[in-house]
Formats: structure tokens, sequence, C-alpha cells
């Protein structure tokens, strides 16, 4: 029996352990749902914080229950780790590690390459390297595979590449890890056809693509499409806006025509990891084969300067009434990027918090799924969640929605808040209108 032949057998009897890099809202769903169909799972993070609580039973994650956690545990199916010398242990490794930006907007590929270094020197025959980090074109080769080969061994004979990108949505109800599809690319037709096994033991379907190249451009064509789109529905807000023409009903009459139109909403930024930075690997990359993604970049401009249009938005609406910002007390109502998570990546609500401070406001924040405000790479704000009581509204001169939760009380926010700024349509959808909400 070949090789391939009979790892693809371990595979199907779960004697197969599957080692996951970088344990957060990707690589944490992935460790559970490889762990629930029954592989031995080992996770590895750099913080020893996190690799306690999940050893612990815990979870980090709100949208990932604990009892998920204690059951693979208490099963003996999943143990966390810092100790990236145990690398040697699992026969697949799973790497999910960020890929944020430089300050200049060019890739920050360090995770991946200290990553990549960790496994290469550890590297033994028969083992699976799969990276799902989105990034540009050709990182799994140009990146990834060097390094694993540097030692002697060889891609496709005694070990196996492949890229299959994360499309992890989280607190999305309708879809999971074992429902979306997973696309799969291979550096060669074995290490492709031993990742597609792998990877339809726990994804109910797995779609194999021509090459590692292609599955990486496929990340990148999702979050462009988003990112544009959204630019563009961002665009015709202020523009609408200006000739007194509500962008919401625009969409809603257009969400009609039931062929050639789907919706995109504006907003006061983009966040999470992926529409905000993605696209800009490609950008990056397109310079070295002398492309311009003209498309791209001004869609980047668009969407970057909506927390500036909706501090703006905010500063007219205290002005009417006689108010500076400088001095104001503004509530920020939401800190999360996306609505009923507690997910801070890249989240507009953060920056626009920072740049209230930076102009002299008197800044506090409430959201119910972020009690107190993480520090992240480029925002370190120290407040805790303000409770919203009548009494605690009534303090405010304005309150800034930015993220659209369902737990907030908008009722009563709407008969509290003497000046609200709705940067999502939250409130006129909801018919809480009056002279005192001012969409944004």
């Amino acid at each position: 029996m070949s090789d391939i032949a009979l790892l693809k057998t371990r595979i199907a009897r779960r004697e197969y352990t599957v080692g996951v890099v970088g344990l957060g809202y990707v690589g944490l769903p992935l460790v559970l749902r490889f762990g629930e169909v029954g592989f031995r799972v080992i996770g590895f993070d750099v913080d020893g914080a996190k690799v306690k609580q999940l050893n612990d039973g815990g979870s980090y994650i709100q949208h990932v229950p604990a009892t998920r956690v204690q059951a693979l545990v208490g099963a003996g199916r999943f143990q966390a780790t810092t100790d990236l010398d145990r690398l040697a242990e699992p026969d697949a490794i799973i790497i999910c590690v960020p890929t944020p930006l430089t300050q200049h907007r060019d890739p920050d590929l360090r995770y991946i390459e200290k990553t990549a270094d960790a496994v290469a020197a550890t590297l033994r025959r028969n083992q699976l390297v799969c990276l799902e980090s989105t990034t540009y074109p050709g990182t799994t080769d140009e990146i990834v595979l060097p390094r694993l080969e540097a030692r002697g061994l060889r891609v496709g004979e005694d070990f196996f590449l492949a890229f299959s990108p994360e499309r992890e949505d989280p607190g999305n109800a309708q879809f999971d890890t074992a429902t979306i599809p997973k696309v799969v690319g291979g550096t060669t037709p074995d290490c492709l056809a031993l990742a597609t096994t792998l990877y339809a033991e726990a994804i109910k379907q797995v779609v194999p693509v021509s090459s590692t190249r292609v599955a990486e451009a496929t990340k990148i064509l999702e979050n462009v499409y988003r990112a544009v789109n959204i630019a563009l529905v961002n665009e015709l807000k202020i523009a609408f806006e200006r000739m007194g023409i509500n962008v919401w009903d625009v969409i809603e009459a257009a969400k009609t025509k039931p062929f050639g139109f789907q919706p995109f909403y504006p907003g006061p930024g983009l966040g999470g990891h992926c529409i905000p930075i993605d696209p800009f690997y490609l950008t990056w990359k397109a310079r070295e084969y002398g492309v311009a993604t003209r498309f791209i970049e001004l869609a980047g401009e668009i969407n970057s300067g909506m927390p500036a249009y909706v501090i703006q938005r905010l500063m007219d609406a205290l002005n009417d009434r006689g108010k500076a910002l400088k001095g104001s007390r503004v509530l920020v109502l939401g800190a999360a990027y996306k609505r009923d998570t507690d997910d801070s990546r890249e989240s507009p609500g953060l920056e626009i918090m920072e740049d209230l401070f930076h102009k002299g406001a008197k800044v506090d924040y409430s959201d119910p799924h972020l009690p107190r405000l993480p520090y992240v790479r480029k925002h370190k704000i120290d407040l805790a969640s303000v409770t919203l009581t009548e009494s605690s509204l009534r303090q405010y001169d304005a309150v800034l929605l930015v993220t659209d939760h369902t737990r907030f009380p908008y009722d009563l926010i709407h008969r509290s808040a003497s000046l609200i700024v709705d940067s999502r349509n939250a409130f006129r959808a909801r018919n809480l209108i009056g002279p005192h909400v001012v969409p944004a």
C-alpha cells in the first residue's frame, strides 16, 4: 500500500492526529469540529492564558460554548499547548495565524513565517501542512514551501502541503465550520488528495481546486467583492444624503428586483479581519506584476473614510444644538465590528472612539458583548461598558450607534437620549424616529 493510501486509511479510522496553530476565531472552531468527529487534536498558541483556559475547559469566544471545549478535554481528544517543539506530534498541521497589514498597508507575514519556521524545525515524513490564513496568491509556494523543504524533505513525496482559505463568519447562525464549503488547493496532486480527504471527514462539502494559488485567490476575490460593493453603497449614502434621499429606502426598493442585484449596506466603516485587510494583500502582490488595482484602492479609500464621515455627522448634529464636540459627553453604542458578536478586530467603533478622544470629547461606550474593551493591535482604550438606564442615558449630549446589537434596548435609548446619531439605520428600521434621531 502506498504512503498516501495508508494515510487516507488512517484518517478514515481516526488513527490520525490534527494540530491547529492559532486558536482564535478561525482555529478554535476548527479544533472543535475535528475533535467532535473523532480526531485527536492538539492546539498550539503563543498566548499562555488562552491555552490554560482551554485546558481548563473554558472558552474566550462568545459563540463557542465552553461545554464543547469541556467535552473534548474530558474525552482526552483535545489539549492546548504553547510548546511548538510538539509540532512533530500531529499528522496534519493546520496554520490559522493572523495576517495583518503594516502601518504602510503592506502584508505583514511575520506570523506565517515564524510558524513555517517552527513547523520546518520538527517536520517529519508524511506530515500534511495546510495554511488557512488569508494571504496573497503565491504565499504557500513562495513563503511556506521553501522553508519546509530547506532541510531536505520534498513536497509530495516526503510531506504534503496545501492551502485552504478560512471562511469563518462569527455569530452566523445559518452557517458554521461544518456547513461552509471548504476550498482546497494542493501543491501536488497527492497533496490535494490527502488534504481533501482530511477536510471531508469534518466539512460537509469540500471544493478541490487546481492549485494553492487558485485557493488563495478565491478568498481574496470573495473579500474584494464585498469591499468594493460596500464602498459603493457607502459612497451612495453620502451622495444621497446631500440630495435628501435615504439610502436605506433605495436599497430596500432595489432588493425587490429578482435578478441582477444583491443588496449591500452602508455603515460606519469596515471591521473584522477579512474585508478591511485582505484586499490590500492583492494590491501589494499585483504591483509586482505591474498591475494597478484601482477599484480595490478606491474602495479602501472610501471605506476607510467612513469613521471620519460618521464623526462629522455627529459634530454637525451637536452644532445644530449649539454644542461643540470638544467637551461633549458621547456614548458610543457598540464596540464589536459586527452585530451580536464579541469580535472587535479592526472595529470602526474603536477607531471612532479614539478619534473622539483626540477631538476632546468625553467618551464612554456600551456593548452587551464586550464588558471591557480588549487591547488590540492598533487601539488600547481602557474603558468598561456602561449599563444603559434612563438616568445614565440622560447624562450624555449624544448617543452614537456604531454596532446594531439586537440586545440594545432601543425603545429605552430612543426615549431617554437627547440626541441619537445612527450609523446603522437601527432606530428608523424599528420606527423609532423623531428630530433627535439623526442618520449618519
